[in-house]
């Protein structure tokens, strides 16, 4: 069958935003979000085509809004998904690919819920309403960091007592897999290579920024760690600090753990720098206004991309290019001409009128004359995760 279905899933606390995608289609038949779940003001959205609408539910629990697409997705695809595909964001160490859900599977995602407590009891909510309503499909979870489990030892551990890691697991897992490895195979395709081959660098900017080195379809390394709050500067999260910054609030301020993580993950990064706000958008336009906050936000968010790109260059045997993907990655001119200019030790190097020229949102390569390849891949999480769940489901149809 070619035309079989997924409904992708994305559960957060109070929303849920979801795609119902069909096999080999670049483009969703169905897409939207739930959200302001668990208040009076709960409401539906979704996207056909070109068409919006607005639809009400009635209650205002996850499970009220996954019964809300039944009749969505019959109405404008016809037939029931073969599938639904979950987004789940700590997998630990328990999972290096896609597994179909089980108990044995909840257990583990509830099991890892310490290393990610705002998103995995999330994900699970999801899970548990999303079985509830599609009774009759299996559902699948894609985890975030399940594509960064190729990495060796040397880039995952920490320098710590061993036993912090073999007893609580404490080591760096990555995140944003799912996105890394989506565009890095789409690179391939775009450099005349078979899926999934070459040595690559990928940067994925949004409000969570990280980046990888992959080879091959392998992560061999990136940039978050143990949570997502390790590596780049991000829109409201500070990315890298002294480790030590904890014991130094501590001591000349006063500050308690809990406010001292609320600095770190939600007054930080671009918002914390410019003083002003956490969108690229927003504060490109203050820095073309001469807003000194904003300037220095925006470079210094490049300027730790590029170093962190330049460090992860050498997990890689050769560098066939470098990718940006993302909102700000797949947006911004900007952001992708400064962050260049710092990585001319690697060879890159950019056309600047085709950077400037590529539309928003669109594919293509931008590098200069010489360089490596640099392209600009908009991202798809929701697409692997629809064809991830049908790859499990048809190995596990050959091998029963």
């Amino acid at each position: 069958m070619t035309n079989r279905l997924v409904l992708v899933i994305n559960c957060g606390s109070s929303s849920i935003k979801f795609a119902l995608r069909q096999e080999g289609q670049s483009e969703a038949v169905l897409s939207g979000l739930a959200e302001r779940l668990g208040s009076p003001q709960a409401s539906l959205s979704f996207k056909s085509g070109e068409q919006s609408h607005q639809a009400s539910l009635h209650g205002n629990e996850h499970v009220d809004a996954l019964s809300a697409l039944l009749p969505l997705i019959e109405n404008h695809a016809g037939q029931p998904p073969s599938a639904v595909g979950h987004r789940v964001v700590h997998g630990g160490e328990h999972f290096t690919g896609a597994r179909v859900i089980d108990q044995e599977v909840m257990d583990a995602i509830e099991a890892n819920a310490p290393l990610a407590p705002l998103h995995n009891p999330a994900n699970l909510i999801g899970i548990r309403a999303a079985m509830g309503v599609f009774t009759d499909v299996p559902h699948v979870a894609i985890f975030d960091t399940a594509f960064h489990q190729s990495m060796p030892a040397h880039a995952y551990r920490y320098a710590l007592p061993d036993e912090l890691y073999t007893l609580h697991g404490v080591r760096r897992y990555g995140f944003h897999g799912t996105s890394h490895q989506y565009v890095t195979n789409q690179a391939s395709i775009l450099a005349g290579m078979n899926a999934g081959e070459g040595a690559w660098l990928s940067a994925h900017l949004g409000n969570g920024c990280s980046s990888c080195a992959v080879l091959n379809g392998r992560s061999l390394d990136t940039s978050m760690g143990l949570t997502p709050l390790e590596g780049l500067v991000m829109g409201t999260r500070s990315g890298d600090v002294d480790p030590n910054l904890h014991a130094h609030l501590a001591r000349t301020l006063g500050w308690d753990l809990e406010r001292i993580e609320r600095l770190l993950n939600r007054e930080s990064g671009l918002l914390g720098l410019s003083g002003l706000t956490n969108d690229m958008r927003q504060l490109e336009q203050a820095r073309a206004d001469g807003h000194h906050g904003a300037r220095l936000a925006i470079e210094v968010f490049c300027y730790r991309l590029a170093r962190s790109l330049a460090g992860l260059a050498v997990a890689l045997p050769r560098l066939d290019g470098l990718i940006f993907t993302g909102g700000i990655g797949e947006n911004s001119a900007l952001v992708r001409a400064l962050t260049l200019s710092h990585l001319g030790i690697l060879g890159l190097n950019l056309d600047p009128d085709r950077n400037i020229a590529l539309p928003r949102g669109q594919a293509g390569a931008i590098q200069g004359h010489g360089s490596p390849a640099v392209l600009v891949i908009p991202t798809d999480e929701e697409r692997q995760i629809a064809e991830e769940s049908l790859a499990l489901l048809d190995t596990q149809t050959r091998s029963s």
